[in-house]
């Protein structure tokens, strides 16, 4: 197997930030799950609009990384590889349309729609898997959160406590064949057992295809919680553990954990059963709210761009999707020839 990096990383945040006194006027203070330290709100998240397609946030920030790493590299990527948590048509993902936009000639254009906020190491290990055998040179990733604007602002779900979380915004990243930036290894579970856990309501009963007037959101239960909770709690350090025993490290040996970015209470336990400090946990919360399967890739970049990620630096990328039923980790040494020319 050839050594695989991850060379490059950019994102892409749609409109101002939208603060959380958009909320306040139209929640709710009874409910069975009004307050629950689930869902503590950010302070701020980007709205994608409604006519903005995930085509059209990947193109974004597919030219912010052409400007990085050079129009020759982007189009000569061989594999192109997505992930949309809300897809704009039923029947396709967006990867040929961003690889026609952008002006990649890809063998390989995959749209991967499972992994949901662990997503971007299941990207990550799909391209370290085509490029590592040789059946490829380098891949571009994309992840699409794109379901706060479209989903949470609707009339009735924005009066739900969990309307408050999510924002929208699009992390993409270039993976090739050299030793600069080197992924080292992965851990996953898959657990499908935990698949129906977590999914679409819709009050009156409709399949989300068939006409009616409710309104589509994530519906949530004090069992469902807890059991999300307990899992997300577990699964990330136990993939991030698997993943330190597989390279003979420690946790302690970590210099950067990046994960997706649900709430305050996991990021906060993460710290805490991982024995890594806050400074050692990036975290853009506050700033993004929960970005689910973009969260990884954006919080990596803006970090990058902010001066937290020095060259050499260990790095372990980690998150849990849905109801736990799928969580990854992978270890990546940023950098380890020095920064890039």
């Amino acid at each position: 197997m050839r050594t695989v990096s991850l060379l490059e990383l950019a994102s892409y945040l749609p409109g101002e930030p939208v603060g959380t006194d958009y909320f306040l006027p139209y929640q709710e203070d009874s409910g069975e799950m009004a307050g629950h330290t689930m869902f503590k709100a950010p302070r701020h998240r980007h709205q994608v609009g409604r006519d903005e397609t995930p085509a059209d946030m990947m193109e974004k920030a597919g030219l912010l990384l052409q400007e990085r790493i050079g129009k020759d590299a982007v189009q000569g990527a061989d594999v192109v590889i997505t992930n949309t948590l809300l897809p704009e048509v039923p029947f396709t993902g967006p990867g040929a349309e961003v690889a026609h936009r952008l002006g990649v000639g890809a063998d390989w254009v995959l749209d991967a729609h499972n992994g949901g906020c662990a997503s971007f190491v299941h990207l990550l290990r799909l391209a370290t898997a085509l490029i590592g055998s040789g059946q490829a040179g380098s891949a571009l990733l994309f992840n699409v959160q794109n379901g706060a604007g479209p989903v949470m602002t609707q009339s009735e779900v924005r009066k739900l406590p969990e309307a408050v979380i999510p924002g929208d915004g699009c992390g993409a990243a270039y993976v090739a064949a050299c030793d600069e930036s080197p992924v080292l290894g992965f851990a996953v579970s898959n657990r499908g057992d935990y698949t129906r856990d977590c999914g679409l309501s819709l009050h009156d009963g409709r399949k989300y295809w068939e006409p009616g007037e409710s309104q589509m959101h994530v519906g949530f239960t004090p069992d469902k919680v807890s059991d999300i909770v307990e899992r997300g709690n577990r699964l990330v350090p136990e993939v991030v553990g698997r993943v330190c025993e597989q390279l003979d490290l420690k946790t302690g040996d970590i210099d950067l954990l990046i994960t997706n970015q649900p709430n305050r209470m996991f990021l906060k336990q993460w710290q805490e059963r991982l024995s890594i400090p806050p400074e050692r946990h990036l975290d853009t919360f506050d700033r993004f709210g929960n970005l689910f399967g973009a969260g990884v890739p954006i919080t990596l970049d803006h970090g990058i761009r902010e001066g937290r990620v020095e060259d050499g630096s260990l790095l372990m990328l980690a998150g849990f999707a849905h109801a736990g039923d799928f969580a990854g980790a992978a270890a990546v040494h940023w950098r380890a020839g020095g920064a890039r020319e």
